[in-house]
C-alpha cells in the first residue's frame, strides 16, 4: 500500500505556466492552423484583449479596372464647354466583421488519475488538455466553413456574391463510377472557381472516404515534414487534411480547398484561464479535485462577415440560428471571387 502524501492536480498546475504551455501544444498539434489554411492574426488577438462579442475591420477595396485615359495636349473649350480634363475615380472600402468565441471545459481528478503515473505529471495534463483543444478548435473551423459555404449556396440578398460561385458540385442524384466520384479533373474544375488565382489554394481538406478513393486511384504523394520524421500526403501539390467531421451524407461528400490565410485566428486571454477546485464533498467525502480551463478564440473566414446575433459567450458550432454552422451567420463583404481563398468539391462516392 502506497504511503505518504497523495500529489494532486493543484500541487502540479501552476496556471501562470500551464495555461501558455497548453495554448502553444494546441497550436502545434491543430494541423488546419499549422497547414496554414488558419492563421494567426495579432489584430485580432489585440481585440480580444479588449470587450465586444463582435469586432469591425474595415479595409480598402482594389482599385476598378477602369480603362485608362489616353494622354493630350488639348486644353478645356471654354466656348462650347466641351472638357478634355480627366475625371478622378475613387476608391472604396469593405468592412469584415469577426465574432469572438468563448469556451471553457473542466475535468475532474479521477478521470485525470491515470495520465498521472508517467514521469512527468504536468506534461500527461498539458497533453491532454492540448489535444482535447486542438480538436475542439479544428470543429470551429469546420463549423465555420459550413456556414460560409451555406451562406454562398443561398440566394443572395444583394450583389455580395454570386451563388454556389465556390463550389463545383458533381454528386448528380445517383452514384455513377467514375463521374460522380472524386476525380483529378473534378477537382481542378473546383479549384478553377478561382481563375488564374488557383494556385493560391494550398490545402485540401477530405472525408477519410474520400482520401480512400484518392489512394485507390494512386493519387496521393508523400512528402517528409521538416524532420524527415512523418510522411505528409499531397494531391496535385497540395497538402492534404483528413478529417472525418468534414460535411457528408448519404454517400455524397464535401472536399474543402483553402489558400494560406483563408481562415485568421485570433487567441485571447479570459480573466482567469485555469484554476483548480478541491472539492472535499464528492464522492460521499472521499474529495476530488477540478481543473478548469478557459479559452477566448476568433476564428474569421476572410472577406466576410459575421451578421448573426452573438449571445454574451459567442456562437457555438451548431447550425442553428445566430451559429458559426448557420447560413444567416454570415455574408460575404469581398467582391471578387479571387480574393476568397476557399472552394469546395461536392461528390458521390457510393
Amino acid at each position: 500500500m502506497a504511503s505518504g502524501p497523495i500529489t494532486q492536480i493543484s500541487d502540479l498546475v501552476v496556471p501562470e505556466l500551464f495555461t501558455p504551455y497548453v495554448q502553444q501544444l494546441t497550436e502545434e498539434k491543430s494541423r488546419i492552423v499549422t497547414s496554414g489554411a488558419a492563421m494567426r492574426d495579432p489584430l485580432l488577438d489585440e481585440q480580444l484583449a479588449g470587450g465586444g462579442l463582435t469586432f469591425n475591420i474595415p479595409s480598402f477595396k482594389d482599385l476598378d479596372d477602369d480603362t485608362d485615359n489616353v494622354s493630350s495636349d488639348e486644353a478645356d473649350d471654354r466656348i462650347t464647354g466641351n472638357s478634355t480634363n480627366s475625371t478622378p475615380k475613387k476608391t472604396g472600402t469593405s468592412q469584415e466583421t469577426a465574432v469572438r468565441l468563448s469556451r471553457n471545459q473542466s475535468w475532474s481528478s479521477a478521470d485525470l488519475a491515470s495520465a498521472l503515473i508517467g514521469p512527468d505529471p504536468m506534461d500527461s495534463i498539458a497533453q491532454r488538455v492540448s489535444t482535447y483543444w486542438a480538436r475542439r478548435q479544428q470543429a470551429a473551423f469546420i463549423a465555420t466553413m459550413t456556414g460560409v459555404f451555406a451562406d454562398n449556396d443561398a440566394a443572395p440578398g444583394g450583389s455580395e456574391h454570386v451563388q454556389a460561385d465556390l463550389t463545383n458540385d458533381i454528386s448528380g442524384s445517383a452514384y455513377s463510377a467514375g463521374v460522380t466520384d472524386f476525380s483529378a479533373p473534378a477537382f481542378i474544375d473546383a479549384a478553377v472557381t478561382m481563375g488564374d488565382s488557383m494556385g493560391d489554394l494550398s490545402m485540401v481538406a477530405v472525408h477519410s472516404i474520400v482520401y480512400a478513393r484518392m489512394q485507390k486511384n494512386n493519387l496521393i504523394d508523400y512528402i517528409p515534414d521538416a524532420t524527415g520524421q512523418v510522411n505528409i500526403p499531397t494531391f496535385l501539390g497540395r497538402t492534404v487534411i483528413v478529417d472525418d467531421n468534414i460535411t457528408s451524407s448519404s454517400g455524397v461528400f464535401h472536399t474543402w480547398l483553402f489558400g494560406a490565410g483563408a481562415v485568421r485566428v485570433g487567441m485571447g486571454s479570459p480573466k482567469v484561464p485555469t484554476e483548480t477546485k478541491r472539492d472535499p464533498d464528492s464522492g460521499n467525502g472521499g474529495g476530488s479535485e477540478i481543473l478548469y480551463n478557459r479559452v477566448e478564440w476568433a476564428m474569421h473566414p476572410a472577406g466576410h462577415r459575421y451578421i448573426g446575433t452573438a449571445p454574451n459567450g459567442g456562437p457555438s458550432n451548431a447550425a442553428t440560428t445566430n451559429n458559426l454552422a448557420n447560413a444567416g451567420s454570415w455574408i460575404r463583404s469581398y467582391s471578387e471571387r479571387k480574393q476568397i481563398k476557399i472552394a469546395r468539391l461536392i461528390t458521390r462516392e457510393f
